[in-house]
This record gives C-alpha cells, structure tokens and sequence, in this order.
C-alpha cells in the first residue's frame, strides 16, 4: 500500500508544471509544506565553524545580521546541510547540522539533507569508508545496516526536534559508487563494472530514510550536469536503484576545456534529457562560480544559467554552494592538507551577499 501512495504522490509532484506557483507535499505532521515551483537554495554547512572563527555576516546594505536572514533577502528559500559520521573536528556532525536544522526551520526556510557516509567530503576522488565502520570493508550485509542505522539516526533526530526535511541525497557524488572498495561501482583490480553492492547500499539510505519520513524526496547526486549521465542512470535503475528525483552538480568554471556558455548549455540540454528520460524533477543541488576573479563576469554566468533551468518544467531548483565563504576564510582541516580556499564564496569582503546573489531575486 505505502507504494501505491507513493507513486500517486510522484505523479502529483510531475503534473506541475511551470505557470504552477508552488506544489505541496505531506508531511509528519497536521500542516503541509509548500514548496516553490523552483527552489533556490544554498548550502551553508561551513557556518557553524566560521561564525566560531568570528566571522560576521550583513545584509546588503551593511547591517548585521544573522547568515539565515542575510540568504532570506536575497531570495533563498532552501538550506542544504552536509552530514559527515565522525568528522575530526566535529563540523558537519549529525549535532552541529541539528543546531543548523533548527535555525533554518525557525527562518522559515526548507531543508535538504546530504549524506556522505564519510567521515570528511565523499566526491569522485574519494568515498572513504568512516572510521568507525572499518570492520565492514568486506562486509556488505554489515555495512548495508551501518548505513541504514546512520540514515534512521540522523533522520529521526530531526524528526525528534519537528523537523521534516524535504529532500535528501543518499551519497554525495557518487558517480563511481560509495564506501570504498566495497561500494566502488569500477574495480580497477577487476577491470569490471559492480553496481551490486553499491546499489545496495544506497538503497539501504533510501529506505531508511522512507521509514522515518514516508514522503521524503530522495535520491542519488552526480557531479559535472554538463555531461551525459544517462548511461549511469541507466545502469543504475536496471540494477534496481531507486529515486525520486536526480541531484546534480554545476560548477560552469571549475573546468577550461569550453566556456563557461558552452557548460552552462550543456548542462541546461542533459538536466532537461534526464527529466524527460526518467519522468523525476531534476535539482542542481551544487552551483558555484569564480565570483573572486570577476564579481560581474560571475554574476553573468549564474544569471545566464539560472534563467534557462527556470524555462525547464522539471528542474526543481539549484543550491549555491557554500555562498557565505568571504575574505580567503577557510576551514582549519584544509590547513593540515595543504588546501587552498574555496575561491567561489559569493559574499563580498565584509560579509554582505555579493551581486552573484542578486541572481536568486530574479
């Protein structure tokens, strides 16, 4: 029966369409939560520890504010939080993304949630199995309940606070599968392709996330929109994948091979082909662009690309990503590793939201 519902309620979210204001959906409780036709959204998981650091966030005309304030007047109505398992320094926990939840309820805002099932960023370069979940690296049943405990506990923390999450991405960037070596989709010691174990494992998440929150949205998280990832997908749904809707990432400079133009249609092009081909909304849950090399230039690029995933019935919104980094700040881990900053912030110098967010008032 829940399934039944379940496809009743997806095909009430893709009636939708574009002349629509907003679509509802169900939550826990007596009320429902209105979602806007097209989200704009921004992940803001670096907070907890750059407030700590002292830094102060404005309104555009300089007055201080608190950061959820500071997004709302720009026109953000979304917030996107990581969760890490056992971070080092203890951002990103499930306890610092609570206190994260809590102020973004309280702002009004909507809530998607990342799980990395990692104890630091999981992307293409690195899924690394959490320490604490090391006696599985073998053990697929082991660490299929590893992630299913992981989802259910930091799910139902929120659910334990009244906070209903929206949406969420069971991996982040799992283009060659999570948790490796077991969850690795390409085994170079094979040569072979395994999307078993990974499916697995994602749809553990999937699940628990569905027995905390029935009506939550959820699905899987690509990088690089602008390339074809219908193969994956594919590949993916005939290994018995399940998903609600696809989260892709966007960052129309982070590469040279084309312009910027040439990504931004590119990826316009396969966001409206994987809609089409999958019948789920599409959400670009990561933009970001080079706002410290060219404020203007940068603006011109998220301008041009959000205006064209607007014209497309089923994207369901985009996220800016870690739009609140200003003045070169960067967290303390990135100094043991040698890393430079995030060079794609979009607050100005003193904290106040630069003229690339003037591209979510539109």
């Amino acid at each position: 029966m829940r399934f039944i519902l379940y496809i009743l309620l997806s095909a009430l979210l893709l009636s939708c369409n574009k002349d629509n204001s907003s679509y509802d959906t169900n939550t826990e409780s007596t009320t429902q939560t209105t979602i806007p036709t097209f989200v704009k959204g921004a992940d803001i998981s670096w907070v907890s520890e750059m407030e700590k650091d002292g830094k102060v966030f404005r309104m555009q005309n300089g007055t201080k504010a608190d950061i959820f304030n500071a997004l709302s007047s720009v026109g953000i109505n979304a917030i996107r939080l990581r969760v890490w398992v056992n971070p080092q320094e203890g951002w990103s926990s499930k306890e610092d993304v609570l206190r994260l939840a809590e102020r973004a309820n309280k702002a009004g805002m909507l809530l998607m949630i990342d799980f990395h099932y990692s104890d630091f960023f999981a992307d293409p370069s690195r899924q690394t199995i959490p320490t604490a979940w090391a006696d599985a690296t073998t053990d697929l049943s082991k660490m299929v309940q590893y992630v299913k405990n992981h989802t259910t506990d930091v799910l139902s923390a929120l659910k334990s606070k009244g906070i209903t999450p929206v949406w969420v991405q069971i991996g982040n960037e799992t283009r060659n599968g999570m948790l490796w070596p077991l969850g690795e989709i390409w085994s170079q010691n094979s040569g072979k392709m395994n999307w078993e174990y990974f499916v697995a494992m994602y749809n553990a998440g999937y699940e628990a996330a569905k027995s905390v929150f029935p009506n939550i949205i959820a699905m899987p998280h690509l990088n690089n929109a602008y390339q074809d990832n219908t193969w994956w997908f594919d590949a993916f749904k005939s290994a018995g994948g399940k998903f609600d809707m696809i989260a892709l990432s966007h960052y129309p400079q982070a590469e040279q091979q084309m312009t910027p133009e040439q990504y931004n249609s590119q990826a316009v092009n396969n966001i409206a082909q994987l809609a089409s081909r999958y019948k789920v909304k599409v959400m670009v849950s990561e933009v970001g662009v080079k706002s410290q090399l060219s404020e203007s230039v940068a603006a011109s690029v998220l301008s041009s690309f959000i205006s064209q995933i607007k014209s497309i019935t089923q994207c369901a919104g985009v996220f800016y990503w870690e739009p609140e980094v200003y003045g070169y700040w960067k967290p303390k881990i990135y100094n043991s590793l040698g890393w430079n900053a995030y060079d794609q912030g979009a607050f100005t110098s003193d904290g106040r939201p630069s003229q690339v967010m003037n591209c979510f008032k539109e």
